[in-house]
């Protein structure tokens, strides 16, 4: 297996998979009557946790503080966003089933502001994103109106 099919495998098809049963557990905890603070707080810890078993099972661990600080900022943003969907899913009561739609469109910023800031647009085939993007919209916009 080549190392690109790999690569997609791990951080697309098992990341996929794992942060799709993650939702499960977001959607569980606030209807077990969390408070949004303790949700992320206790996020956080796990995730520090997981931190030290990769820190351990991988042996290279560079560091330095700019890409410390871009870290950071992902945990920044991440928690905000967390936080949204628990206040829809526990103050709101709106459903999984169409918040997930909505949310993963983060995908279209992901993908647009790569393809700017990190010149993506020359490794990729522009078309088939704008295509997939496409799809990815109506697709939202159907299960966000279901």
């Amino acid at each position: 297996m080549s190392p690109q099919t790999t690569g997609l495998i791990i951080g697309g098809l098992f990341a996929a998979l794992l942060y799709g049963i993650s939702n499960l557990f977001t959607k569980a905890s606030t209807q077990a009557g969390i408070g949004i603070g303790w949700y992320l707080i206790i996020i956080g810890i796990v995730t520090a946790m997981v931190g030290v078993v990769f820190f351990i099972i991988i042996p290279e661990q560079p560091l330095s503080l700019r890409s410390g600080a871009y870290a950071g900022l992902l945990g920044l943003f991440w928690g905000l966003g967390t936080g949204c969907i628990a206040i829809a899913l526990s103050q709101y009561q709106m459903p999984l089933g169409k918040l997930v739609p909505l949310f993963n469109m983060n995908t279209l910023i992901s993908v647009l502001l790569a393809l700017w800031l990190f010149a993506e647009w020359k490794q990729v085939r522009v078309p088939q994103l704008l295509i997939g993007s496409i799809l990815i919209v109506v697709g939202g916009t159907l299960v966000a109106k279901a």
